[in-house]
Order: structure tokens, then C-alpha cells, then sequence
């Protein structure tokens, strides 16, 4: 019985939520990608240059030089959670690029023991079975350089599929737009809009599957969730220059603000929108080995005498990088306002110039 409401609770907490709460749908498309980008805090809209681009900011994937793969994987709430990527990127000619990556966030082998218990009262253990929910992001990215030397763009076209067992399910569709401008002494700026028509996503529900599992009592208040969820956009400006110390050395600064059009704890908050800083750093030694550091996810919290108390979040990284093989570790948590304990994030990319 306890595993049953620990099944129905996190089912049903995950539609409605889902649901009702329309500003904060699709999170999983949040979290953030590349280990390299992640120990930086997300601090990398200016300065993406690689296939990773097609998330943080598609007007990067202009500074390809050859075709380029990435994978990473990491694992959250003590490995319950899966969140895998893969992304690969091409250049078209020596003024566009073009992306394509595929995100699953999922949580499988959840014990299903609705039907543990027949109608006579029999307990039979060969009637629990199981069934995973997991998110489905694949996002399509073009670039190009635009006749201002220095000035990039890029759009993504966002395909959102969200499964939970057998009984729910959605689509979703929206597009992201980004920019990035490069001075001639080497400052770094960039524009990112995530979502910027707004991505709407359209729920399927087995009614049927899902009272059963849920154990709604109809005229208890226990309606199904509404079928539809908007996700407004977010807008993230970032900042960055790199120095080179005597040949071998290398610092990137860089900073990031993410704003988003509702009021929350961000340390800068209004009724129109709230604003996040995040500060990355990036020590390099020869272009070979990389230690990362990060602060971000900065929230006025409340405490239980009513003060605030302002709290961040620190991150970590290393990577190296040897003829186009890249691996990269970050030590971070989920992302924003999250309760997760750190994970450990791999990340591994590939340059095809290696194999001419």
C-alpha cells in the first residue's frame, strides 16, 4: 500500500502540476546540457561556439569548422531520474551551420500495484507490472553569419513529447531564438529567447487509466487536469571575454542574467519579470586541460520568521581535451529552485576533423 500511494501521489502531483501550473511547463528543457557548460553555472550564451550550441544559444553552431557529436548523461534524485543528450552539428557552408539534438529526462521501472489486489480481496503478485514517464525534447537549430562582421543568429524549431505510462500524453511544438556579437577586441556578447512564441503543448488523457490509478471518486472534486499548457518565454543575456597568459594560460570570465516574465525569488524581482545572475570561470593550460568554477541560481529564501535569507548555488568542473576528443565532469545539481542533492555529470564530444 505504501509503494501504491507513492505511485499515485507522484502521478497524479505530476499531470496536475503540470498542468494548472502553466508558466513552469516543460522545465526538463531547463536543466542544461554539456558538463563544460554546467560547471560554468549555464554561463555560456555569449561564447558557445560548438555543437552544444543548438541548446544554449544556435547562433554559435556558425563557428563550426567540421561535423561534431556530443553525448552526456547524468542522474538525479539518488539515480531514480535519467536525463539523457545527444546532439550533432554540421557546418553548411562558411556562413551556416545547421543542429540537430535530442533530450529524454525519465524516470522507468515504476512499479504499477493498482491491480495487486483482485475484486475478491486476493493478493497476486503477478499482477503488478510497470511502466516509466519520461519528457522527450528534440530541437532542430539553424545559423547563420549575417553581413555585420561579428553578428551571428540562430532559431531552433522545438518538438516536445511527454509521456506518462499509458494513460497520458502530449505534444508540444516552440521555437527559440539567439544571437551572438563578437568585438574586434575579443568581447563576446550574446541574446538568447527560449520558447519565443510561447510553446504550447496539447495533453491526451485515458480517463479511464487515469481514475483508476489516481482512485478519483467522481463529485469529490478530483477532475481530470486541463489538456493544455503554454510555457512563456525566458530571455538570457550573457557577457565574456578570455585572456591568454603567456601563451599556455587561459581565464574566461563570463556572466549571465536569465530573466524570465513572472514574479519569483530571483534576487531581482518584479511583477513584470525576475532576473537570475550566474558567474562562470574557466582556467585552461594549453588548450588541453580546463577547470571550471560557477555561481548561480541566486534566490531570496524565506525563512519561518518571515526574513529572507539569500542563498546560490555553487558549481564545478573539469575537462580535457586531446586531437578533438573532448570529456568534461561537472559536479552540480538539477537547476533551478531545486532540492536535489549534486550529481555527477559526464560529458563526452567529438570533432569528425579527426578522422580527415
Amino acid at each position: 500500500m505504501k509503494s501504491y500511494l507513492v505511485i499515485v501521489l507522484t502521478l497524479v502531483a505530476l499531470i496536475v502540476d503540470a498542468q494548472t501550473t502553466r508558466k513552469y511547463s516543460n522545465e526538463f528543457m531547463n536543466i542544461g546540457v554539456d558538463a563544460a557548460a554546467l560547471g560554468m553555472s549555464n554561463a555560456v550564451v555569449s561564447q558557445t561556439s560548438d555543437v552544444n550550441s543548438g541548446y544554449w544559444n544556435p547562433a554559435g553552431l556558425v563557428h563550426l569548422e567540421d561535423n561534431q557529436l556530443a553525448l552526456m548523461h547524468s542522474s538525479y534524485f539518488a539515480n531514480i531520474a535519467n536525463y539523457n543528450y545527444i546532439a550533432y552539428g554540421m557546418p553548411l557552408d562558411d556562413r551556416s551551420a545547421i543542429g540537430i539534438s535530442l533530450i529524454r529526462f525519465g524516470v522507468d521501472d515504476i512499479l504499477d500495484t493498482t491491480q495487486l489486489i483482485d475484486d475478491q480481496g486476493n493478493i497476486n503478485y503477478d499482477r503488478i507490472s510497470t511502466f516509466s514517464t519520461a519528457d522527450y525534447g528534440l530541437t532542430f537549430s539553424y545559423a547563420r553569419k549575417l553581413p555585420l562582421d561579428g553578428l551571428n543568429f540562430g532559431v531552433n524549431a522545438k518538438v516536445i513529447r511527454r509521456i506518462i505510462g499509458d494513460f497520458a500524453a502530449s505534444w508540444g511544438f516552440g521555437f527559440d531564438a539567439g544571437i551572438q556579437f563578437e568585438t574586434k577586441n575579443d568581447w563576446k556578447f550574446g541574446v538568447m529567447v527560449r520558447d519565443i512564441t510561447t510553446t504550447y503543448n496539447s495533453w491526451s488523457i485515458d480517463e479511464d487509466k487515469f481514475e483508476q490509478i489516481s482512485g478519483a471518486v467522481e463529485g469529490e472534486n478530483q477532475e481530470l487536469p486541463e489538456t493544455t499548457e503554454i510555457t512563456i518565454p525566458k530571455m538570457q543575456l550573457g557577457i565574456s571575454k578570455k585572456w591568454i597568459f603567456n601563451y599556455d594560460y587561459s581565464l574566461l570570465a563570463a556572466v549571465n542574467l536569465n530573466a524570465r516574465f513572472i514574479q519569483t525569488n530571483d534576487i531581482i524581482s518584479t511583477s513584470f519579470a525576475s532576473i537570475n545572475p550566474a558567474l562562470g570561470f574557466e582556467f585552461g593550460y594549453t588548450d588541453l586541460v580546463f577547470l571550471r568554477g560557477g555561481l548561480g541560481n541566486f534566490q531570496n529564501e524565506l525563512q519561518i520568521d518571515n526574513s529572507e535569507n539569500l542563498t546560490f548555488q555553487p558549481n564545478f568542473g573539469v575537462g580535457f581535451k586531446y586531437k578533438g576528443i573532448q570529456i568534461d565532469y561537472a559536479f552540480t545539481d538539477i537547476g533551478d529552485q531545486s532540492a536535489a542533492l549534486y550529481s555527477n555529470v559526464f560529458s563526452l564530444k567529438i570533432d569528425f576533423g579527426i578522422f580527415r
